[in-house]
This record gives C-alpha cells, sequence and structure tokens, in this order.
C-alpha cells in the first residue's frame, strides 16, 4: 500500500491526509522535467566546454592535415608559375630575338579566363573558405592558358626555325677558296675602281682569290646552279641560286664540276681555278649578288674567320693593287 501523507490542518486543530490532484501532480512533473532538462543542458555545456568528442578531434586532425597539403599546392602553384614565366622570358628575349620575330604581345599573355562566375558551382557548396579555393582554382586556370599559349608560341619558333636553317645554309657564309693563310685576297670589292689597264672607272663587283690553276672552288651555301657556261670576258663561269634574294659568281674557272640545274651543297666543290677570260692571271673572281645588285662579299666570310682574321682579310681587300681581270 501506498503510504499516506498527512498535514496538520490549523483551523480544525488536526492532522489531515494530503489530497493529490491531477493539477499538482502534472505541475510537480513538469517542474521535475524542467529541473532535468536544465540540468543536463549544464552537464552538456561542461562536458562540451572541457572536453573534445573523438568524431570533432578526428576532423580536426583531418583539417590541419588538408591545409597543410593546401599550403604545399599554393606553392607547387607558384614554382610551376616561375618556371613559365622564366620560360616566357626565353621565348620573347632569346629565341624570338635570334629569329628576328616580334615577341607574343602581353596583351594575349595576360588575356583573362573568364572570371567568378564561371566558378559557381563552388561557390553554392557553402566552403568555409571561398576565396582560398576559389584563388586556387583561378591561378591554375591562368597557369593552363599560360602553358596552352606558350606551347603554341614553341610550335610557331620551330617552324620559323625550320625556315630559319633554310635561310642559314643557303645564305653564302664562307671563302670560295682555301684560304687558311688568309694570303689569297689580291683585290677587293670596289664599285669607284679606276682601272690602270682601261684608264677608266671601271667597278670591281667581287674579290679576287689568287690560286694556282686546279684550285677547288667551293659553293658558299646551298642553292642551285642557274648558269655554267663560257663567257667572253668571265670565262668558265657558274651562277648559284640561293634563294632568299641571294646568288653567287665564280668566274675565270679551269673547268666545272657541277652541271646546270644541280643542287649544291655549302662546301661542295663545284670548280676549279683557272685563267679563262679576260684574265691577267689564274685566280678566282667571286662575287655575291642580293636581289640581283652585286655587294661587298666580305660581309659574308664570317662562317670560317675568327674576329681577329676577318678584320684582316677586310684591311687585305681594301689594298689598291693590279687588277687580275678586265
Amino acid at each position: 500500500m501506498a503510504k499516506i501523507k498527512y498535514y496538520y490542518n490549523t483551523e480544525t486543530c488536526k492532522y489531515e491526509p494530503i489530497k493529490v490532484t491531477k493539477k499538482s501532480m502534472i505541475l510537480n512533473i513538469l517542474g521535475f522535467m524542467t529541473i532535468s532538462f536544465v540540468m543536463a543542458l549544464g552537464i552538456i555545456y561542461i562536458y562540451r566546454t572541457n572536453f573534445t568528442p573523438i568524431k570533432e578531434s578526428v576532423l580536426r586532425a583531418e583539417n590541419h592535415e588538408l591545409k597543410l597539403n593546401w599550403g604545399i599546392l599554393n606553392e607547387d602553384l607558384q614554382t610551376a608559375y616561375d618556371h613559365v614565366n622564366e620560360l616566357q622570358f626565353k621565348d620573347d628575349r632569346i629565341y624570338r630575338v635570334i629569329l628576328d620575330t616580334e615577341p607574343i604581345p602581353s596583351t594575349i599573355r595576360q588575356g583573362g579566363t573568364g572570371g567568378h562566375e564561371r566558378y559557381g558551382d563552388l561557390t553554392d557548396q557553402n566552403l568555409e573558405d571561398p576565396v582560398l579555393v576559389l584563388n586556387a582554382y583561378e591561378q591554375i586556370d591562368d597557369l593552363k592558358k599560360k602553358l596552352y599559349i606558350q606551347s603554341k608560341s614553341y610550335d610557331e619558333i620551330s617552324t620559323l626555325l625550320t625556315e630559319k636553317e633554310k635561310i642559314w645554309a643557303s645564305r653564302p657564309a664562307i671563302q670560295p677558296v682555301n684560304n687558311k693563310e688568309l694570303k689569297r685576297i689580291a683585290g677587293g670589292f670596289n664599285p669607284r675602281r679606276f682601272h690602270p689597264i682601261l684608264k677608266k672607272i671601271h667597278p670591281h663587283e667581287g674579290i679576287d682569290f689568287t690560286a694556282d690553276i686546279g684550285t677547288p672552288v667551293y659553293a658558299t651555301g646551298d642553292g642551285t646552279v642557274t648558269r655554267a657556261y663560257r663567257s667572253t670576258t668571265y670565262g668558265n663561269v657558274i651562277f648559284i641560286n640561293h634563294g632568299y634574294g641571294y646568288q653567287t659568281r665564280y668566274a675565270h674557272l679551269h673547268k666545272f664540276n657541277i652541271r646546270y640545274g644541280e643542287p649544291v651543297k655549302r662546301g661542295q666543290v663545284i670548280g676549279y681555278v683557272g685563267n679563262t677570260g679576260r684574265s691577267q692571271g689564274p685566280h678566282l673572281h667571286y662575287e655575291v649578288l642580293y636581289k640581283y645588285r652585286p655587294i661587298d662579299p666580305i660581309n659574308f666570310f664570317q662562317r670560317d674567320l675568327d674576329n681577329e682574321e676577318y678584320e684582316k682579310v677586310i684591311e687585305l681587300s681594301r689594298r689598291e693593287t693590279m687588277p687580275l681581270d678586265y
């Protein structure tokens, strides 16, 4: 049996049993639940304040590791940027200068990639630090764009280099006879030369090299033989078309070693020194023409001479000597 509780009634001066009503029971229950809820909240607060849940600890450790990896990623991005900037510098300031072509405009290299709106799917994810993430994506996209432009630039440089190699191989660049001692030059280019035999101004449009009859004569650049015939003035003479506006002429030859229309390479023997035509002695008369106009061949011996030898050759070509042809 449940215990009966009494209370002292001052009016009747008697102990009377306590009558429990539904209302008082409900109030007691509510009070108990309220106190229990408040105490539970306090316990939870104390626990959360002083203790970290295992799951949260794991998440914090993972977050810390991700931040470390993110820092490493940013360092790698900066390193990649440095490498790309170095490639761009060499491209514009070295390779394109050597190939005599314009650098890529900065407006093309620095062009935008589309703005923040292209990353809308990221901004909609309620990221903790969206600026950090967006900046990284923008850097990666910018890096990809720079690498793409640089790749296209290298394709262009490769095409230019192939063409330049043809030009460099074709352009006259060596002496037409063996002249290691630099003693064979007997007369230089002089458009105002006074001819002592003809007694008048008679331009000398090439350089004369003294040599014994039969001395090999070399093509000074790649090209095609456009003429190989006997002339009353030049004797046996060869014309080579090197392309790109350049031609060379080799006169007073003893005999030919090539035929009309034959392709030749720089250094190939095309004939032999002679004393034909209006020649005063065995020698080679050598000319360089650019767009059909004679120019000084002394400017085209850089391939087989160092600076000191080149200066000596220039000095020898300017000396007044007796003409070997007229």
